[in-house]
């Protein structure tokens, strides 16, 4: 965490993270104008935070466009703040968020370096036995393009014939729809009816997993995108994705959490 404190230190860093806070996916040249800076002052400082984990990049077409990733300061609440002064921080945590975190880029672009081979990572993320432990929740699938996929929290399962697997190249690449609503999940958490007709009308969205072996770790990059703008599911998942990620660095980085995973 060193690296990120260090980033974390100089105010105009601080500023560029704002930027995107604000709005996320800038180019070099969006950032360059907000800041006032020079491309190469302002590529330097962008250096500093992609190598902290805290700004991650996506290409589209010759653009390279930049997005805040929270993982790592997710980590640090864990580790250094939340412990100390969980319930309170909590609140007001959600308080905050609810007020101000408005997200209007639909995209999320989120990435975290986990110490385990391609092979744990992948069955981390496949295998029921696994996904539960961090996630508490199990997928039914094949992992074959276009299986369906049944969703178990649990008290609920959730089954659509849109809910489906996308893309799995082992150990490289995996990516799915994400589930609708359903009146089971809605009975679950309490949403009522005139709530469920508006979640069931948004679009389905899609996410990434994306393994690129680095050294001895795996550098994750999680992409979840296909919201509307405004969408209620975006507001809902904005603060979960951290804290899976996290979970799944942690439940693979322990040895009680590796055990039974292939070396």
């Amino acid at each position: 965490m060193d690296g990120v404190f260090r980033a974390l230190a100089d105010p105009t860093r601080r500023a560029l993270l704002d930027r995107l806070h604000e709005r996320n996916g800038q180019t070099l040249t969006e950032l360059c104008a907000s800041a006032g800076m020079t491309r190469q002052s302002v590529t330097q400082h962008l250096g500093v935070l992609e190598d902290a984990n805290l700004v991650s990049t996506t290409r589209r077409g010759r653009e390279k466009l930049h997005y805040l990733n929270p993982v790592p300061l997710h980590e640090i609440q864990d580790r250094w703040i939340e412990k100390f002064e969980r319930p309170r921080l909590r609140a007001l945590s959600e308080l905050r968020r609810r007020a101000e975190d408005t997200m209007p880029d639909p995209t999320f672009v989120y990435v975290t370096y986990i110490e385990a081979g391609p092979e744990q990572v992948w069955q981390a993320l496949t295998d029921p036995a696994f996904t539960t432990r961090y996630w508490n929740l199990s997928f039914d699938t094949t992992w074959e393009k276009g299986a369906p996929m049944v969703w178990d929290h649990g008290d609920a399962q959730i089954t659509d014939p849109g809910q489906v697997v996308l893309e799995a190249d082992p150990y490289t690449r995996l990516s799915y729809t994400w589930h609708s609503f359903t009146p089971e999940w809605a009975q679950q958490y309490e949403i009522d009816d005139e709530r469920l007709r508006g979640l069931a009308a948004e679009p389905r969205s899609k996410v990434v997993f994306e393994l690129e072996p680095d050294g001895d770790q795996v550098r994750l990059t999680v992409i979840h995108d296909g919201f509307d703008e405004g969408s209620e599911i975006l507001d809902m998942i904005s603060g979960g994705w951290p804290k899976v990620i996290s979970a799944l660095k942690t439940f693979l980085e322990t040895d009680d959490g590796g055990r039974g995973l292939p070396a």
